[in-house]
Parts: structure tokens; sequence; C-alpha cells
């Protein structure tokens, strides 16, 4: 099959947290249906191995090896991105830390600022520095990785589960300020019990084989990218 066949050839996606796990399986989905994609993640030995698989694939992608809590770097990628290409069409916001799991009133200062960092302010600093690119697609899409705990509270998930209802909050709004104006979708995807490494972490006693694997979740935001969906979507995946 022609590049030219591929639903989303032409098509350029950057994705978060793309080194391994959900983000990794979402990159090699996305480029096997055409998209160029931007690997976004702190290890660069990591991304390399997952853009290797995409060219392996047929496909194109480019690493960006960065922390995505600096603001700086964020800018900058932007910056780049910008004088490389015309537009932005998918935004994929995977990356996230679990931070330490227990009770809220023995929960450090600074452990729940930085699950809010990477969780919450990095992914504004995201949105608002690739919004001038998202608007220029004919139909940018932004896809927000949320968890269950996000809207049902759960004992000893107060942090991240505080990170991913702003998250959600965050992103809903974004969506309900470019409903009008541009032709920018949202949606907010739950993975549901998915093999990564932040499962293990957080059931360290749990069997990772009976769950489903990241490719079920990258095959339904793959569906979504070419299909398209309605602003401030939700998307539970089970």
């Amino acid at each position: 099959m022609s590049d030219d066949a591929l639903p989303l050839a032409d098509k350029v996606a950057l994705v978060t947290g793309a080194s391994k796990g959900i983000g990794a399986a979402i990159a090699k989905s996305l480029a096997a249906q055409g998209a160029h994609i931007l690997l976004v993640a702190r290890n660069a030995d990591e991304l390399e191995k997952v853009e290797d698989a995409i060219f392996d694939a047929g496909g194109s992608a480019t690493i960006a090896p960065l922390d995505i809590a600096d603001g700086d770097s964020v800018a900058r990628l932007a910056a780049a991105f910008g004088e490389r290409w015309p537009a932005l069409d998918m935004l994929v916001l995977n990356a996230a830390i679990l931070g330490n799991l227990g009770p809220i009133a023995n929960m450090a200062g600074k452990d729940f600022s930085e699950i809010l960092t990477i969780n919450i302010l990095a992914q504004h600093a995201l949105i608002a520095a690739f919004d001038p690119m998202l608007r220029k697609s004919d139909a940018g899409k932004v896809f927000a990785m949320t968890s269950s705990v996000g809207t049902k509270p759960r004992a000893f998930w107060g942090g991240y589960g505080a990170s991913k209802a702003a998250l959600e909050t965050l992103v809903a709004s974004y969506g309900e300020e470019m409903r009008n104006i541009s032709k920018i979708t949202t949606a907010i995807i739950d993975p549901g019990k998915t093999r990564t490494d932040m499962r293990a972490e957080a059931y360290p006693g749990g069997d990772p084989m009976t769950l489903k694997t990241p490719d079920v979740v990258a095959d339904k935001i793959t569906e979504l990218a070419i299909s398209g969906f309605a602003t401030n979507s939700r998307f539970q995946i089970g």
C-alpha cells in the first residue's frame, strides 16, 4: 500500500511518554497508518528503539528527547516544530507519573508538587505551546490520557487522582474554547487496566498476563484519529 493510500498520510502527531508502554504503542500504531510521529520522552536511547521499530515497519518518526516539566524546553520544541511542519494534527498527552500512593495527610508537599508539575503544569505548557499549530490543522485532535481515579476518588490515590481530575477539566475547557473558533476536537481516554510499568508499580502483586496490552489502547486511539469524534468525548477502553 502506498503512503498516499494510508488514512493518516501527511498527518503529524506528537506523542509524549513515547519511549515505552502505551505511548510507544500509540506512536507505532499511528505511524502504521501513515502519520509522521514526533516522539517525546526523557530517555533518548528508548526513543531511538521506538523510532527504529517505526522505520522498520515502513513508517516515519523524529525523536525529541526532553523533560516536559521544563517549560523552556517545551517552548523551544514548539518553535522548532513550527519551522519544520505547517501544522500539528494530533497531540497525544500521554506522559504522566504515578507518584507515591498513600494517605493524603502523609503526602509530602514536594511529592504532590512533582505529580502536579508533570501531570498538569507540563500538560498545560504543551497545549499552550502547540495551540497555534493545532489551529492550523484541518482537523486538530488532542487526546488526554486519564484514569478512573480522576472521576471516582480512591483511598491512597489522592495525588494522582487529583492530577487526572484537573487534567480532564483543563482539556475539556480547552475543547470548549476551541469549539466555535477552530476545528480542534478534544478527547479524554481512560485506557483501563493495561499491561504497563505504571500498573506494575501500582499493583506489584498483580499478574500482568491477565491485562490487555498497550496495543489495544493504541489501536482505539488510531481508530479515533481516523474516524474523528465530537469534541470533549470520553472513551473507556475495556
